[in-house]
């Protein structure tokens, strides 16, 4: 569970720390839950505390004369915990959907103060898959190096790089599209079994070591492994349309599921 704990000012404002909107950013990856606290200690039965998200500032929930409220919001359903005592909110098995701006409103001694705090949901991170060529392989003795490539498909919030040690060598990033992202590297044989290819978000990384003699015997039956310029062009070419057709398929599922919603309510 990530927390993230307001600390008070006497009228229960903070500063912004995210532009002048928010006063907090918490980082959470799907599936994992994560808490907004108010910073009270006790709440009493005329005091008022009201959560709300989004840029619609929807209402969530809100405890008034000593009652709790919680609002039918298909997005929070069944994953909403609210402290009685201190309002503190709970979200629990965070999706995507539950990423952008949460208001607080508090009223204490009819004195209201607001607070927001800006959430970014991470999807999984994948493990990296590393490709090469069985040809380079076979010739390791006339060569000094070899080529391969490391690749992870529907990314994105991501940074992809290749480490020798504790060294970084190259790196890519993607902000907020989900892409497919690939980073070659030339290998000297005689520095095999020291490089590995990591991904990252801000919570959490992936990591796979590159152990050439391993990648040599996995590849003998490899219809991805490649040996030109040309071949690695193909391959990210492939992964890419794999990505497009998976998105093509779910957009039209998403319509499909709107049309019918549009239709049911009609009725």
């Amino acid at each position: 569970m990530i927390d993230a704990v307001l600390f008070c000012s006497c009228c229960f404002l903070l500063d912004g720390v995210f532009g002048v909107e928010t006063d907090g950013e918490i980082n959470v990856m799907e599936g994992d839950s994560f808490t907004l606290r108010t910073g009270l200690t006790g709440i009493q039965s005329d005091d008022e505390i009201e959560w709300r998200f989004g840029s619609s500032k929807t209402r969530i929930t809100r405890i008034a004369a000593g009652n709790v409220t919680k609002y039918d919001d298909e997005n929070f359903r069944d994953r909403l915990q609210l402290d009685r005592q201190t309002g503190d909110l709970t979200i629990t098995n965070v999706s995507n959907e539950h990423g952008g701006v949460y208001q607080l409103s508090i009223i204490i001694n009819n004195k209201k103060s607001i607070r927001r705090f800006s959430v970014t949901v991470y999807a999984p991170l994948p493990v990296p898959v590393i490709f090469s060529d069985t040809s380079q392989c076979s010739l390791s003795a006339e060569r000094s190096s070899m080529i391969v490539l490391c690749l992870v498909l529907n990314v994105s919030h991501v940074t992809l790089s290749w480490y020798k040690g504790k060294s970084l060598l190259s790196s890519i990033s993607v902000s907020d599209l989900s892409i497919s992202l690939s980073l070659p590297l030339e290998v000297e044989y005689q520095d095999k079994n020291t490089h590995s290819c990591v991904i990252n978000n801000p919570i959490r990384n992936q990591t796979t070591h590159l152990d050439i003699n391993t990648l040599c015997h996995t590849c003998a039956d490899c219809d991805l492994c490649f040996d030109t310029p040309e071949a690695v062009i193909r391959l990210v070419v492939t992964a890419l349309m794999g990505v497009a057709a998976v998105a093509a398929v779910v957009l039209l599922v998403n319509d499909i599921r709107r049309v019918g919603r549009a239709q049911t309510i009609k009725q």
